[in-house]
């Protein structure tokens, strides 16, 4: 699978399931290089009660040990905090796609700065969907960002 449009499918069911939870609904995905799904995940940060376990961490936990990580996709429907961010940095990832950046802008900038590859897709559904979490959970979301 190289279509970034199907890979964000993957992460968009991911933070449905985590909405209907009463999560934050943010999802990933974690790709190979030659397309294949190594994982997914999704905000559990309210179901379990750890903020460690943002939608990207909960992907990269379930991917395993990798040998390495420049050539994998991490696919994301929110633009990564700057916790996911550092992830993405510390293990080398290479590319990032991101649903939107709308509601969040994240770490994108820093991303790219440091040369990775952020393709944000600017969905229409997950841009509403963001927003209208922000709208209703404001508390939520605002402990999810640390704010």
């Amino acid at each position: 699978m190289t279509n970034f449009s199907e890979m964000l499918e993957v992460a968009r069911t991911e933070a449905l399931i985590g909405l209907g939870e009463g999560g934050v609904p943010v999802g990933a995905a974690i790709f190979g290089a030659d397309g294949q799904l190594l994982s997914s995940g999704r905000n559990r940060r309210v179901q379990e009660g750890d903020p460690s376990i943002h939608g990207e961490t909960d992907a990269f936990r379930r991917a395993g040990r990798q040998r390495s990580y420049k050539d994998l996709v991490m696919v994301t429907t929110l633009a990564p905090c700057w916790y996911c961010s550092g992830l993405v940095r510390q293990f080398g990832f290479g590319t990032v796609v991101v649903g939107e950046s709308v509601n969040f802008a994240g770490g994108v900038e820093w991303l790219r700065e440091a040369g990775v590859k952020v393709v944000d897709l600017a969905s229409p559904e997950l841009i509403e969907m963001m927003g209208g979490f922000i709208r209703d959970q404001p508390g939520i979301w605002f402990e999810d960002i640390g704010v």
